[in-house]
């Protein structure tokens, strides 16, 4: 009964995350940009730059705690592909960003709060940092929209 109930349990972590697991299998230089779509589906927002490349964003919000980009060249073959919510892109979010800058380094926000007594508007952004350790990283705008600061808290904790 306990193999049975273990064999559940990963069947139903591997089948909700089931398109995640597949993007390993997505390699820069020989994947191609019908594979990404194959393996990730719709993209969520697309940027075409001056050169003729293309970003993918794949967000998995609301509350996934995920967001690939994908660079597919003029070739349509992909370039690089990232998950971008972690601590390393998060460190790349500077004062003064405008919020066109934000949605392209991090994708779409999970959520996005408006305060009006305090003149600013937060996107928060869940990620994971170790196993069960679940975090919000917010991004705290001015009434320009430009980045003011960023925080962060772990989810469960007041």
């Amino acid at each position: 009964m306990k193999l049975l109930a273990s064999a559940l349990v990963v069947l139903a972590i591997w089948s909700i995350s089931g398109c995640d697991y597949r993007a390993r299998e997505l390699v820069p230089g020989k994947s191609t940009a019908l594979d990404v779509r194959d393996v990730l589906g719709t993209p969520t927002a697309e940027w075409k730059d001056a050169d003729g490349t293309v970003q993918w964003e794949f967000a998995r919000g609301p509350q996934g705690t995920v967001t690939y980009m994908a660079i597919i060249g003029t070739d349509n073959v992909l370039k690089d592909f990232r998950q971008v919510l972690s601590e390393s892109w998060f460190s790349k979010v500077q004062p003064g960003m405008d919020q066109d800058a934000l949605r392209r380094l991090l994708g779409r926000p999970g959520e996005t709060m408006k305060f009006p007594q305090r003149n600013e508007e937060v996107w928060s952004y869940r990620f994971e940092d170790g196993p069960a350790q679940q975090y919000h990283f917010h991004v705290h705008f001015d009434t320009a929209g430009k980045v003011t600061r960023t925080s962060r808290n772990r989810i469960g904790e007041p």
